[in-house]
């Protein structure tokens, strides 16, 4: 489960809208629950020629040595559309991904990075627009510094504000899922519990 107060990671500029859940994994690599290993798919369409996983696309960013160790992914509208596949999100996990900013996430995409606690940042185009055109100023593989804590993003020269669900970054920081919140209310859960009738315990 990822936790932090404040993540710094190289940036990996990903200016393209709708990317949909079969573009992060596709259809073929879901045939297992288990949550490891599936970094090696990532974006796998993108990534690799002639469908094998041994021929690498050169014209695909994530390819290009100076984003190899990129944890902040910046891209743009209505990221995560399409099927409603969880493992979309372990992909990018199980890769290093620890922050995805955009303007607009898919709504089961944004609740299945929230349940593992993947971070989503949404600012206005605008604001994305903007972080795009400072990248392109800069050197490739440079970093952002993302502070939950102050809901800030440090740049190069700049910064900017989010927005966030306080719930989500309450759990985000101290490193809660359901059920350690469930399990916060143990003591009335038992007590509830001891006071129903025999025939329903």
């Amino acid at each position: 489960m990822i936790q932090f107060t404040q993540h710094t990671g190289i940036v990996l500029p990903l200016d393209i809208s709708d990317i949909d859940t079969d573009n992060i994994i596709p259809k073929q690599f879901l045939k297992t629950i288990t949550r490891s290993d599936f970094g090696l798919y990532l974006f796998f369409n993108w990534r690799f020629i002639e469908n094998t996983p041994k021929i690498l696309n050169p014209n695909f960013i994530l390819n290009d040595p100076h984003y190899k160790h990129a944890s902040i992914l910046l891209t743009q509208r209505n990221f995560g559309c399409g099927s409603s596949r969880e493992h979309a999100v372990w992909a990018l996990i199980d890769y290093g991904f620890k922050v995805i900013i955009a303007p607009s996430f898919a709504d089961i995409f944004h609740k299945n990075s929230f349940n593992n606690r993947l971070l989503l940042i949404t600012l206005s185009e605008l604001k994305i627009n903007d972080l795009f055109k400072e990248i392109a100023t800069q050197k490739k593989g440079i970093s952002f510094t993302v502070n939950l804590y102050e809901q800030i993003i440090y740049t190069y020269d700049k910064k900017y504000y989010f927005e966030i669900n306080k719930f989500h970054k309450h759990c985000i920081l101290n490193k809660t899922d359901n059920i350690s919140l469930t399990l916060q209310y143990d003591a009335a859960i038992k007590k509830y519990e001891s006071n129903q009738p025999s025939y329903l315990k």
